[in-house]
This record gives structure tokens, sequence and C-alpha cells, in this order.
């Protein structure tokens, strides 16, 4: 029994195709019936803004390419082929470790993509495509996961300028509960407005040079106020924070055109600067921009490379354990059957001797657990030895003699 993953992710496929193919929890359902249909009845799916993939369980190679049909069938208006990918067997399971790790996530290290897992794993379960195999990979991917977070707290050391940027923020004067003014409506002003309302922000207002790409930020942040590019000065005078984010090559906010008359701090995240260098010489003002954060983010990098490293020797280490598992696991239908047919013949030899000899009710118990536990020590090593083998090929030439030997019907 291999493990095997098949989806579509952040990396090979851009947001577009990424709404397209996220799944909800029918369709998820939808799918499990499915692939058991299939034969495949272990399957679990991570669907969320970054991926919609599928981790599953299979004997036999043709059952990936009726996965990858029903897969491609739930999303016929999505041209997946150039999209999707495929990993299977160690590639897999060390694929789903570093899933857990937040270590292929867009923000690497960020801890939500651990809880997803833990809901996925979770759905699967109570809908009953979960078995022992498929629980024990996860919870190993997880515990590892947790391992790794605690240990190396690769989080910590964020390389976004946007995050490293709004932490410094933070620091500087609690985000929490202040009124903030974006400016920018880019990528980069779409990320620093996810991290100030992660950090409670108060009332956040935004614009941009084109109002109309303002007003989309709404699409994403409901509460948000949009005004227009003209009345930012106005605007800034009712904040306590000013971040800005343009791909404008001259300034925004001139040193000439404002002067704060309380505390204000500004965050300039634009290359080249939006914000006047003058504003450094005013005592109202502290002014925070990527000559400043590029330190950080140099320090934190170097700092993450090596924790990074320490971290994929963690999984390996722990992957090993998990692969040696599912390979022993292989030989427990084999070992089960084992000691059915031992405790059948205990129990015949008991319901003998008993009606042979005349027994109390403790020689009766005694008798029956003597038999049991003789024919089960009698068993002991031939169990290890089973369990030892390491290769695909020996445990199927093993199942053959056991069965002959034992005559144990598959």
């Amino acid at each position: 029994m291999k493990l095997a993953l098949l989806g579509i992710n952040y990396k090979n496929a851009q947001l577009s195709v990424r709404d397209q193919t996220s799944m909800t929890d029918v369709m998820k359902l939808d799918f499990f019936q499915k692939a058991e249909a299939a034969g495949v009845d272990q399957c679990m799916i991570l669907s969320t803004c970054n991926r919609c993939e599928v981790y599953y369980l299979y004997e036999e190679e043709e059952k990936n390419q009726q996965i990858k049909k029903i897969y491609e069938e739930m999303f016929p208006e999505v041209a997946l082929e150039e999209y999707l990918i495929m990993l299977q067997g160690e590639e897999a399971m060390a694929y789903l470790f570093r899933i857990a790790a937040g270590l292929e996530s867009l923000v690497l290290g960020e801890d939500q993509i651990l809880g997803q897992v833990k809901e996925a794993l979770d759905y699967s379960r109570t809908m009953g495509y979960s078995g022992k195999e498929l629980n024990k990979i996860v919870r190993d991917a997880i515990t590892c996961a947790k391992r790794i977070k605690t240990e190396l707290k690769i989080s910590e050391n964020p390389i976004s300028v946007s995050y490293v940027g709004i932490r410094r923020l933070n620091e500087v004067c609690g985000i929490a509960g202040k009124r903030v003014l974006v400016i920018g409506s880019g990528k980069t002003a779409v990320l620093a407005l996810k991290y100030i309302y992660e950090y409670q922000a108060g009332h956040v207002a935004a614009c941009s040079r084109t109002y109309a790409h303002a007003r989309m930020l709404r699409s994403e942040f409901e509460n948000i106020e949009i005004i227009s590019y003209e009345d930012r000065y106005q605007m800034m005078g009712q904040c306590d924070i000013v971040i800005s984010a343009t791909a404008s090559p001259h300034l925004v906010v001139r040193r000439a055109d404002y002067c704060p008359k309380q505390p204000l701090i500004f965050l300039d995240l634009a290359a080249p600067r939006d914000i006047d260098t003058a504003f450094a010489d005013d005592p109202m003002v502290h002014l925070i921009n990527l000559d400043t954060l590029q330190e950080i983010v140099a320090h934190n990098k170097k700092e993450r490379e090596c924790l990074l490293e320490k971290s994929r020797k963690m999984i390996e280490e722990e992957l090993r354990e998990t692969i040696v598992w599912l390979l022993q696991s292989r030989m427990d239908p084999t070992i089960d059957s084992l000691q059915q047919r031992c405790s059948a013949i205990a129990e015949d030899s008991y319901e003998y001797l008993n009606r042979k000899m005349e027994l109390s009710a403790r020689e009766q118990k005694l008798l029956k657990k003597v038999l049991h536990a003789s024919l089960q020590r009698l068993l002991r090593e031939p169990i290890r030895e089973l369990k030892r083998l390491d290769t695909v090929e020996e445990q199927e030439e093993y199942k053959r003699f056991v069965e002959q030997l034992f005559q144990i019907e598959r």
C-alpha cells in the first residue's frame, strides 16, 4: 500500500484556476464515494485558498489514473492537465510532512496550514474514508510539524518584507485598535492589509491612484473605508499609522505637502520610495522604510535557511519511522490470521480437555489461559521475523509460505 498525492497548488496554478478548483464538504464526500467505487477507500482532501490536493492510498498503479480522472471530472470547466501534480510513495509522504510543517506554504512556516491538515483528516475520518494507515501517516506528519514549530520556531523569523514591516510597526506602536491608512491596491498593499487585520487594527482606510482598483479591495476586506487618492492628506490627520505600497515612480507623500499635527507612524513598503525621507527629521513622525527593513530581512533569511535545513533533517528522521511502520503493516492481515488460527486451535483443545476431565471453574479458566499463552508464545518469534521483512517481495513470499503451511485462506 502506497501514499499518492494529486492536485494543484499556488506554485503551479494561478489564483483564477485555484478559485475554480476549491472543494466544498459536499464535493469532498462526492469525491470519496467515487474513489471508493474505483477501489480507493482511504482518501483525504486538503482544499484551501492556496491548494486543492487529494491524498490517498493505493495498491495497483491503475488506481492513479482513475483518481486523476475523477479529479478532472469534478471540474469540467477547467483544463487541469497542465496544472496537476502527482507524487507517489516516499515522495508523496515527504511532501505531506513538509505541508504540515508549513514548508510548502506561501508564507514559509505559517501555522494555519497545520490546523487545515487536522481538519482535513478529521473530515475524512468522520465520513469513514480514513483507515489505520492514512490516520497513521497524517498524524505522524502533524506530530513532526508540531516538533519543528516548537523546537525551531521558523515562523518567528519571517522573510516577507510586508510581514517584517507590519511586525516592526507593531513593535513600535502596537497596531491593535489603531486607525490606519493604506495607500496602494497591489499585492504588497493587500498583504499589508491582511497582516494589519491579523494584528486587530481599528478603523482601516485605503486609497489608490485608480479609485476602481481601491474599491476592489472591498471584495476581500468588507469593512474597509475607500477614499479618493486626493483626500489622502486629509485622512492622515485622522490616523495613527500610514502604510504606502504603490508602484509609483514618484513620491506619493511629500513633506512639503503635509505637516503632521499629531504623532504619526509611516511605513514605506515601496521601491522606489513612496514617502519623503525628510519626514525622518520631524519629531512627530517615526519613519520605517525598506532601508530599515532589509537588514532585518537579510538576517532572518540567513537564520531561516539554517532552520530549514534542520527541519528537513527532522522530517527525514520521522518519515523513515512512518515508512517502516507502513511497510510492516502490510503483514498485519497475515499476522492476524495466524493469531486467529492459534486461538481456534487453543479453543478446540480446551473444549476437548474440558469434556474429558472434571475441572473446577478456576481450573477451566487456568487451562484456557495456559493453552492460549502457549500457542501465542510459539508464534512470538515468527511474528517478529515477519515484521522485520523490509521488502515487498519478501513479504509476499513469506505470506504465501505462511498461508500454505497453516492452511490460511485469503
